[in-house]
């Protein structure tokens, strides 16, 4: 296998922009440039998420898939005219098998509980913001956004599943909380 990356250091960003894969030259604020980004940002947070999961979950093998899923992801937005990806019927699968096991929603959620679901709420936001960004790029076929939007849904049900044993904080709205003056925390 040969070295894909020989330097780090380059310098040739130094003036505010960057190279595509095909080589084109772009400025670092250009929309695919931001899209890619954000989706890198919610890969690296995804692998934070990953370190606080415990074999228990189940939900490693999942998220580790959908790491490589996001390289993917980013590597179609860094090649102009790249067909984006994947299939979704996993992700489609997990929703539904997590959801399953859940207790039915019966207010909106809040972000937060065991650290684990917090930064499964995290993935969940930057998911949504890079899902938007993609959408803004205008491009056909659409598949990374529409991925994007059913990965937000992973991260939200994801999220109850590593709140489940525990307790689940959930919006009151401009009521006074119910447990005697304590808001959820």
């Amino acid at each position: 296998m040969t070295n894909r990356i020989s330097r780090v250091t380059t310098r040739t960003g130094d003036s505010g922009s960057t190279r595509l894969a095909d080589g084109t030259q772009v400025a670092k604020t250009d929309s695919r440039i931001v899209a890619l980004g954000t989706v890198d940002e919610l890969n690296s947070f995804l692998g934070l998420l990953v370190t606080e999961l415990n074999d228990a979950s189940g939900q490693k093998p999942l998220c580790v898939r959908i790491q490589q899923e996001l390289f993917d992801l980013g590597a179609n937005l860094a090649t102009v005219g790249a067909t984006p990806l994947p299939e979704m019927d996993h992700l489609d699968s997990a929703v539904a098998d997590m959801n399953g096991k859940l207790p039915p929603l019966k207010e909106f959620v809040l972000p937060g509980g065991t650290r684990a679901a917090a930064l499964a709420h995290v993935c969940r936001t930057i998911c949504r913001r890079a899902e938007r960004l993609l959408w803004e790029l205008n491009e056909q076929p659409a598949d990374g956004a529409r991925y994007l939007n059913r990965l937000s849904d992973v991260f939200f049900v994801m999220a109850r599943t590593l709140n489940a044993g525990h307790h689940e904080p959930q919006w009151h709205g401009s009521r006074k909380p119910q447990d005697g003056g304590q808001a959820d925390t």
